[in-house]
C-alpha cells in the first residue's frame, strides 16, 4: 500500500505488554532480550478495502513482482482504485496491469462486498471485535483467517493476535522454546502443530500480538539479520501467502 509515510499510534501500552509477557514466560523473556525492543509501526489509517486489496495482489508472488502489478493497478486509478470504479473496469485491463484471472474475481468480490456493506469502514472495524473482523472478512473470496490475522496486527494494532499457523510464528517458536538438533538446518518436521502454539501463547494473553512479533524477530536472529520491524515481516508475508488462504 503506497502511504504517506506517517504512523498511527498503538492502541495498548507496549510496556505493559513486555512486562506481562517477561512475567509470565521465562523464555519469551530471554528473547526479548535478545531481540531487543518492540518497533511495530502501524500503517496510516488504511481501509479494510485497501489492505485486503493489497493482500489479494501479493497472494502467491513474491514482493517485487506483485509491487510492480500493483503499481501498475494504480496507475490506472491515479491512486488506490474506489470499488465501483474497479467493478467498473473491464477485466483485458486488469490482466493488462498482471492481475491472474482469479485474483480478478476476488478483487471484484471484494468491492461488492465494500459496497454492500460486508467489509466495514475504517470507522467501523475499529468499533469490531477481533472474532467479528476475521468472521465478516474471511467472506470475501480469496480471503482467509491468516489474512485477517495480519490486517489485525499490522493495520488495526490488536494486541492479542496469535496467528498459529503462520509459518514464522511456528519456526520462532520452535527456535525458542525447542531443543533442536545443532547437526541440521530446522525442517519441516521440527515445527510445532498450531495446537502446542496455541496452548503456550495462552499464558501471553492479552498480549499475544506482542508475543507474535517477537517469534518473528526468533528467526530475524536465526538468520543473523537485525530486526527491522513491520518491514521483516512483508516479505515474509509474501512468501507465507503460499497456500495459507
Amino acid at each position: 500500500m503506497i502511504h504517506d509515510g506517517r504512523s498511527r499510534k498503538l492502541p495498548f501500552n507496549p510496556a505493559a505488554a513486555l512486562k506481562h509477557l517477561r512475567a509470565r514466560d521465562a523464555k519469551l523473556a530471554a528473547l526479548i532480550d535478545r531481540a531487543g525492543p518492540f518497533t511495530l509501526k502501524l500503517d496510516a489509517s488504511p481501509s479494510p478495502f485497501e489492505s485486503l486489496l493489497e493482500s489479494i495482489l501479493y497472494q502467491q508472488l513474491h514482493g517485487k513482482a506483485a509491487a510492480t502489478i500493483h503499481r501498475r493497478l494504480r496507475e490506472i486509478y491515479s491512486g488506490d482504485p474506489a470499488p465501483q470504479a474497479l467493478i467498473d473496469t473491464p477485466d483485458e485491463r486488469l490482466r493488462a496491469a498482471g492481475v491472474s484471472a482469479n485474483k480478478i474475481k476476488a478483487l471484484r468480490d471484494l468491492a461488492a462486498r465494500t459496497l454492500d456493506g460486508t467489509v466495514p469502514t475504517h470507522a467501523a472495524i475499529l468499533k469490531m471485535s477481533d472474532a467479528d473482523i476475521v468472521e465478516r472478512l474471511t467472506e470475501v473470496r480469496g480471503i482467509g483467517s491468516w489474512t485477517v490475522e495480519m490486517l489485525l496486527i499490522f493495520r488495526l494494532g490488536r494486541p492479542d493476535v496469535l496467528p498459529v499457523t503462520d509459518y514464522g510464528v511456528r519456526k520462532g517458536y520452535a527456535l525458542t522454546f525447542q531443543r533442536l538438533p545443532k547437526s541440521r538446518p530446522l525442517e519441516a518436521g521440527d515445527l510445532p502443530k498450531p495446537d502446542v502454539v496455541f496452548k503456550r501463547g495462552m499464558r501471553w494473553a492479552p498480549y499475544r500480538s506482542v508475543a507474535s512479533w517477537y517469534l518473528w524477530r526468533a528467526c530475524d536472529l536465526a538468520k543473523n539479520t537485525a530486526p527491522t520491524g513491520r518491514s521483516a515481516r512483508k516479505e515474509d508475508e509474501t512468501e507465507i501467502r503460499l497456500g495459507m488462504d
